[in-house]
This record gives C-alpha cells, sequence and structure tokens, in this order.
C-alpha cells in the first residue's frame, strides 16, 4: 500500500482552510453590523424623532453607542487574552443583538438611547475582538488579506449605510434598521459557534483572575471625560458649571484607574501598553488619526451642501470617495511595507496626507465638486498607507496571550482621539464663524439658514473659512502623528515568529 499521509495531510489542510473561510465570514459579517450602525442610523433621524418625539436629545442615539463602545474595548480586549477570543465574540454579539431588538420595541427617546448604550456595550466586543482575531486567523504574511477584507467591509457599508437606512425609514420603519440586524447578527454568530475552535487551556493553569475593579474604574473614567468632551460646547458652555465639574471627576478617576490597575495581578490596562515603545507610538499615531478623521467625516458634507450647493446624496458622494481609495491602498501597502519597513510606510501615508489636508483651505471659492472629491480620493490611498502597516505590524509584535490587549489599546485610542478631534475642531468651526459674521453663531444652525435660502454670500463664506480652518487643524494632526513615528516608534519593529 502506498503512503497515505500526503492525502490525509491535505485533507486536513483543506479542512482547515474551509473552517477558516467560514470564520473569516462570520467576521466580515460582525464588522458589517458594527460598521452599518451610525451610518443607518442617521438617515432615520427625522423619523424617529417625529414618532418618538425628543429632538433635543436625539444626539445622544449616537454619541450612547459612542461612549458605550469606546468604554468597553480595553475591557474586551483584556477578556479575550484571559478567555479566549471566541466567548467575548458570541457575548459580544450577543449584547448587541439584545440592543438592537430593545432599539426596534423602544417607546420613548429615553428608552432608545438607553437601548443604543446596550447596544455599544456588545459593539466594543465586536470592534476590538475581530481584529484580534483576523491576526489570530493569519500568519504576518497574510494579514494584509483578512485587514483589506474588513476595510472593505467599512467602505461598503459607509456607502450602503445611509441608503439602507433612508430606504428602510421611508418605504418600511425606521424600527427595522435595528431589526435588520438579528438576522445578520445570528448568522455571524452561527459561524462562530460552528467553525471557530481556539486550543483548550492548559488545565494545569492557574485559574485566571479577573480585574473587576478595574474594569469599573475603566469603565467610569472614560464615561465621564467622554461625556465631557461630548457634550461640552454643545449642550453647555466649555466653562460651565457642568463641564467643569465632569472634567475634575474626570480627572480623578484617572487617578483611581492608576491606583487601582497598579495593585492588579491582572490589569485591564498593563503598564507595558505604553511602556513598549512600538505599542505607545502606535497608539498616538492612530490617535491622531482619529483627530484628523474628523474634519472629513463630521465637516465636508456641511461644506458640500453649503459652499458647493450639493444636494445631500451628492454631498455624501464627495464623502464616500475616500471609502474606496482606503482599502485599495491598504491592500497595495503590503508590497511597500515589506520593502521600507512598517514605519517609514506609515511615515510615508501620513506624511502624504498632511499635504493633502494642508492643500484642502487653497480650493478655489466656491469651487467645483471634482475638487474636494478629489482629494478626498487621495487622503484615503495616504491613509490606507498609514493605518494597516501601523495595525499589521503592532499586532506581529506581540504573542496571542497580548493581542487582545495590544488591539484593544490601538482602537481605543483611536476612538478617543475621534471624540476629541469632534470637541476640538467644532470649538474652531464655531469660532471663526463667529469671527466671520461679527457674533454669536454655530456651524449647525448657519448651515441650516444656507439649506433654506434665508444666508446672505457672507455666510457661505464664512461656512468655507470655518471648514478650511478645521482642515488646517486636521493637517497639524497629521503632522503629529508623523513625528511620532519619527521619534517614538522604532525603525524596525520587534516582529515575533508566528
Amino acid at each position: 500500500m502506498g503512503d497515505t499521509r500526503p492525502a490525509i495531510r491535505d485533507a486536513v489542510q483543506r479542512t482547515g482552510t474551509r473552517r477558516r473561510g467560514a470564520v473569516v465570514a462570520a467576521l466580515m459579517l460582525s464588522m458589517a453590523l458594527a460598521a452599518l450602525d451610525s451610518t443607518i442610523v442617521s438617515t432615520a433621524i427625522p423619523q424617529i424623532v417625529g414618532d418618538l418625539g425628543g429632538f433635543s436629545v436625539f444626539s445622544w442615539l449616537f454619541s450612547g453607542y459612542l461612549l458605550a463602545v469606546t468604554v468597553t474595548l480595553p475591557v474586551y480586549g483584556k477578556l479575550s487574552d484571559t478567555f479566549g477570543r471566541k466567548p467575548v465574540l458570541i457575548a459580544g454579539a450577543s449584547v448587541f443583538l439584545l440592543g438592537s431588538l430593545l432599539c426596534a420595541l423602544a417607546w420613548n427617546m429615553g428608552a432608545l438611547i438607553a437601548f443604543r448604550i446596550v447596544q455599544g456595550l456588545g459593539g466594543g466586543a465586536l470592534q476590538g475582538t475581530v481584529q484580534t482575531l483576523a491576526a489570530d486567523l493569519y500568519p504576518l504574511e497574510e494579514r494584509p488579506k483578512i485587514q483589506s477584507k474588513l476595510s472593505t467591509v467599512w467602505a461598503v457599508s459607509a456607502v450602503a449605510g445611509p441608503a439602507l437606512g433612508g430606504v428602510l425609514a421611508a418605504y418600511a420603519d425606521w424600527r427595522w434598521i435595528f431589526l435588520v440586524n438579528l438576522p445578520i447578527g445570528a448568522i455571524a454568530l452561527w459561524l462562530v459557534v460552528r467553525h471557530l475552535h481556539e486550543p483548550d487551556r492548559d488545565p494545569i493553569s492557574p485559574r485566571p483572575r479577573i480585574d473587576w475593579a478595574g474594569a469599573l474604574a475603566v469603565f467610569a473614567c472614560g464615561g465621564v471625560l467622554l461625556t465631557a468632551l461630548v457634550q461640552g460646547g454643545v449642550a453647555w458652555p466649555w466653562l460651565s458649571a457642568p463641564s467643569l465639574a465632569l472634567f475634575g471627576t474626570g480627572l480623578a478617576l484617572v487617578a483611581v484607574v492608576v491606583a487601582v490597575e497598579r495593585r492588579a495581578a491582572e490589569p485591564i490596562i498593563p503598564g507595558w501598553v505604553w511602556r513598549r515603545r512600538t505599542i505607545a507610538a502606535v497608539n498616538l499615531a492612530l490617535g491622531a488619526l482619529g483627530l484628523l478623521m474628523v474634519a472629513p467625516t463630521v465637516f465636508l458634507p456641511t461644506y458640500a451642501q453649503s459652499v458647493l450647493g450639493l444636494a445631500p446624496v451628492a454631498a455624501g458622494f464627495v464623502l464616500s470617495v475616500w471609502t474606496l481609495s482606503w482599502p485599495v491602498s491598504a491592500a497595495l501597502s503590503q508590497h511597500v511595507y515589506r520593502r521600507i519597513g512598517f514605519r517609514d510606510t506609515a511615515m510615508l501615508g501620513i506624511g502624504a496626507a498632511a499635504l493633502i489636508l494642508l492643500a484642502f483651505p487653497f480650493l478655489p471659492y466656491p469651487g467645483e465638486a471634482w475638487q474636494p472629491a478629489l482629494l478626498m480620493g487621495l487622503l484615503g490611498g495616504a491613509l490606507g498607507l498609514f493605518q494597516l502597516p501601523l495595525i499589521v505590524g503592532v499586532q506581529s509584535t506581540v504573542g496571542w496571550a497580548e493581542r487582545g490587549t495590544t488591539t484593544a489599546s490601538v482602537l481605543f485610542c483611536r476612538q478617543t482621539g475621534q471624540t476629541i478631534g469632534a470637541s476640538v475642531f467644532g470649538a474652531i468651526a464655531n469660532g471663526v464663524l463667529a469671527a466671520r459674521l461679527g457674533g454669536a453663531g454655530d456651524l449647525d444652525s448657519v448651515a441650516r439658514d444656507l439649506d433654506t435660502g434665508t444666508a446672505p454670500e457672507a455666510t457661505r463664506r464664512a461656512v468655507a473659512d470655518a471648514v478650511h480652518a478645521v482642515y488646517m487643524g486636521a493637517s497639524c494632526a497629521a503632522a503629529l502623528a508623523f513625528l511620532v513615528l519619527l521619534f517614538v516608534a522604532p525603525r524596525q519593529f520587534p516582529v515575533l515568529k508566528d
């Protein structure tokens, strides 16, 4: 009889490949849930407010979800390192789907906001654990494949989410924007339960200890500080009593977090996250990425409608261009970082992004739609060259037992950067408007006046100046990321063998 070992080995390999493909499909579906969530809700706000009321607080539908996702990322990262990715992903997806069902059953705006927070508590597990599993499933040479797939999910969601939300709100009912999550999530859960198999824990290893005190402290600290950033200058003035009280409480909780984590045997946020140069540099660089992303995502649609005079759909297209070039650039970045390294590739991308953002204020007034669209396409290409090498690189410097915590810290810093950016750039834009118009004013009210045709040309120019100032600030954030990589990150990442 011939040797059957090659045939057995090939069969095992085919089985493993099929199983990994099923898990990748589950990861993409899970990522789609998180990616679609904010974009699909935004276009249904008029119908939601018309049905439930609560116009004065509807912004918390987004803020509450964002807060819950951000503050839970470090907790889920540590739990996935302690107990494995599978139970954390299953638990997070289950909580997210429960929140989706409750949102569909909401009877007033307060209930809907509360259930959106429940969704966010599960969304933190989806974002962090999916990115961690992507690194677990593929060796370093193949990780760009899965990362480009996940980037494509975000790109498709950014384009399809608003359209799908508008269709469901107009022709069905706004509650379907939450109910549609249930079948997608059920398929993802079934694939994970059926096909994701992780090695069993060593039975003689000590029972893992959960830092519940640290988790609670991190959750409270993050929630208070992010609430202060999100609501400052919006719900109350920056120097008002509520704002100062929240910031003071947040700083006190920072001290509590440090004290609790230094004594914990297995801290939620271990000190090595900031003591290792590579991880610290990537955290800071991607925090700056979150900061600069606010300029196009928040302010470009207003610019396109108020200054260029585009309809909402056309304005959305100007913004969506970068979601198409970003995943393409990310997929091709492996050919660059294999030649010049992770750090230098990221520096190349963020350096180009700084110049592109700096070019935006020099666009002619009022200009043509293709001009900002061209810049957005170039910006997406530059940021794809920046973000993916950093994520792949930093995940490759740690072993399995530290990868969840590392990935969560990176995503946490990026989310926090976005929150800070929304507050800082919002203050900049409103300050420029007040200076140009000779008095108080904010971008939202001015944009509404322009939309109704009641504002003069000077107001349109003021909006253009305000958005230009925001893009200048975003260019400074990109330059900051470049300097962090230049002076903090090692030239060669200390990659571990798979």
